[in-house]
């Protein structure tokens, strides 16, 4: 037993790559040499693969066994060394899925996809905000970037990377060149909103200078601190604490103002806002408005612009990007007839 026992820990330090392909041609061998050797007993090729595989994952059906002596040699064989070499084959396999599991709990992973919205700087925020995108688009890919020990949420789509977002190298593991936007918000543990601000301004400066090009909004505290965000060309910016403060006072001189608000601002429940793409057989906004409210939608701006309803003379722009107000039964039936 201490022969074999050196033998095995010898064969556990070699290379995986080694392993497998000693592994395949050793089942491959047996399984031509059985064959070879019984013809009677295994009369093709794939039973004596059968019988190999049977024997050496130690399941041993019994409907095919070895008669001969030379038969009966190889079945040896198998069960010494062959049994043992499939047993540190299936090891490693579970010890490769532990392992990468443990990679992605831990945020040590390369995101290599393309097309992903990437969250940095984990909050309740946050939370809600992937669940929020996952109920817009279930199939989307989500990479979260923080210096959390463990990751605050995975998923087949979700994914964790560990580390400072400032830092080029977990930007570039993140694989941000190629990603769709980025979503960063403030530090809800910097209790003074110049500290946050000033370090989401880092963040975003970090952001611009890798991946100038793809789409970022970040969580501003402080209206006044914008203009040196646009210094940084950062693409849209979320007021946070002139945001709430909107909301509370309108609520407060027009009660129940703020369920209009939630409904245009989720998905869950109620009429939302949607990108209506555009149709060739619109030529003026007028165009647009009639025919998507005879579908059940509201026309109600081109971009930020809200005046639609007294431009619906005006010919729509090339580049136009129209946003409607309707339920998602009736944005999947323009999406359909689009």
């Amino acid at each position: 037993m201490y022969f074999f026992r050196k033998i095995f820990k010898k064969v556990v330090k070699i290379q995986n790559s080694v392993i497998f392909i000693t592994s395949i041609l050793l089942v491959a061998f047996a399984s031509y040499l059985v064959v070879e050797v019984e013809s009677e007993t295994f009369p093709t090729y794939f039973d004596g693969f059968w019988w190999v595989m049977t024997t050496v994952t130690t399941v041993g059906y019994g409907d095919y066994y070895p008669i001969s002596f030379a038969g009966r040699i190889i079945a040896l064989f198998l069960y010494i060394f062959g049994i043992g070499l499939i047993g540190v084959v299936i090891g490693k396999v579970v010890d490769g899925l532990a392992s990468f599991r443990k990679k992605r709990e831990e945020g040590d992973i390369v995101y290599k996809e393309k097309g992903h919205y990437i969250i940095i700087g984990w909050s309740q925020k946050a939370e809600f905000a992937i669940k929020e995108m996952l109920d817009t688009n279930k199939e989307i890919e989500i990479v979260i970037i923080d210096h959390l020990d463990k990751a605050p949420m995975l998923g087949g789509n979700i994914h964790y990377i560990r580390g400072h977002a400032s830092e080029r190298e977990t930007l570039l593991k993140a694989n941000i060149k190629e990603a769709e936007a980025v979503l960063v918000f403030a530090d809800d543990k910097i209790n003074d909103d110049q500290l946050a601000d000033g370090k989401t301004l880092l963040l975003a400066s970090a952001i611009e200078s890798i991946a100038p090009d793809v789409h970022t909004i970040v969580e501003v505290m402080e209206e006044n601190h914008i203009q040196n965000f646009e210094y940084m060309k950062v693409d849209e910016f979320i007021i946070s604490n002139e945001t709430i403060s909107s909301l509370f006072v309108r609520s407060a001189f027009r009660k129940g103002i703020s369920n209009v608000y939630s409904q245009l601002l989720s998905r869950s429940h109620g009429d939302d806002l949607y990108h209506i793409p555009l149709s060739s057989n619109w030529k003026t906004y007028g165009d647009a408005f009639h025919d998507l409210l005879e579908q059940g939608a509201t026309l109600v701006s081109d971009r930020s612009n809200l005046s639609i309803n007294r431009m619906l003379h005006v010919e729509i722009a090339s580049d136009a990007e129209l946003y409607a107000i309707c339920d998602k039964e009736t944005y999947q039936k323009i999406m359909t007839k689009a």
